[in-house]
């Protein structure tokens, strides 16, 4: 199957499929003419990057998960140990973006939003530091 018929049946644009070739994650064969010949394995393989990419995995992880999915003699704790790390990464920016979230509310909640020049949320932004009470 041709690139576009790959990127319906994956849900992914040409374009990404492409870069993932040029990456090495996936490798159609070619027809004699030059076009690319898609398989039902590649379109598998496209499938699951996809699912990968949308649960925030790096391209490096799906490089590995790719692998260990390949490896039949593959060790499910390897997997486990790749998935939990991610969740552990993903648990720390969400911590992060809390904190970010809290420190903009209480901006906000500072700044009176009047006609007045005074905004303590542009005194942190140039100073660094927590406006004045």
């Amino acid at each position: 199957m041709n690139i576009g018929d790959a990127a319906r049946r994956s849900g992914l644009p040409a374009k990404t499929i492409r870069y993932y070739e040029e990456i090495g994650l996936v490798r159609p064969a070619r027809d004699p003419n030059g076009y690319r010949a898609f398989a039902e394995r590649d379109v598998a393989k496209l499938v699951f990057l996809n699912q990968a990419r949308s649960l925030g995995f790096s391209i490096e992880d799906c490089r590995t998960l790719l692998s260990l999915w390949e490896d039949r003699d593959r060790a499910s704790a390897d997997v486990k140990a790749l998935a939990r790390e991610h969740l552990h990464a993903i648990d720390a920016k969400i911590a992060a973006l809390r904190e970010i979230r809290d420190t903009l509310d209480h901006l906000i909640g500072q700044c009176a939003g009047d006609d007045r020049p005074d905004c303590p949320i542009l005194e942190r932004f140039a100073t660094g530091r927590a406006p004045r009470a």
